[in-house]
């Protein structure tokens, strides 16, 4: 696939949720996967103030901990264990695969792009609200 055709990708918004039992989530992310040019990136907020104001009954320290995971993995970093090493696609399936945890995935969403870093922080724009006066990712 040329780069003037678009690549595709598949990408899903990381969601804090402070209580599962109640099913309400709050978008502080987003991962994205282009696997035919090798890219999974995951765009997240890390930032404790904006954490708060957006899941104020939440250990902010511990959810930023687990957000800088999920980058960690996205980016393939040795020191986030053993999974950061497998194919991309296979990361990308781990992180948004069901669960019931504080940090879940929204369904998998398609799409093409030209430049996947553009269309991540797009797409990063589109779905995170970060509070006013708090810094971004």
């Amino acid at each position: 696939m040329s780069a003037a055709a678009g690549t595709s990708y598949n990408f899903a918004v990381i969601r804090t949720v402070p209580h599962a039992y109640l099913g309400t989530f709050v978008n502080v992310g987003v991962v994205m996967h282009a696997r035919t040019v090798g890219f999974l990136r995951a765009r997240v907020l890390t930032d404790a103030r904006a954490l708060h104001a957006l899941a104020p009954s939440v250990d902010v320290e511990m959810l930023a901990r687990y957000l800088g995971a999920v980058r960690a993995l996205c980016d393939g970093d040795p020191a986030a264990g053993p999974l950061a090493l497998v194919p991309t696609s296979e990361r990308f399936h781990w992180l948004t695969s069901p669960r019931s945890d504080v940090i879940q995935s929204s369904p998998v969403h398609e799409g093409l792009c030209g430049d996947p870093e553009i269309t991540l922080a797009e797409l990063f724009d589109t779905f995170v609200r970060v509070p006013e006066g708090c810094a971004g990712p």
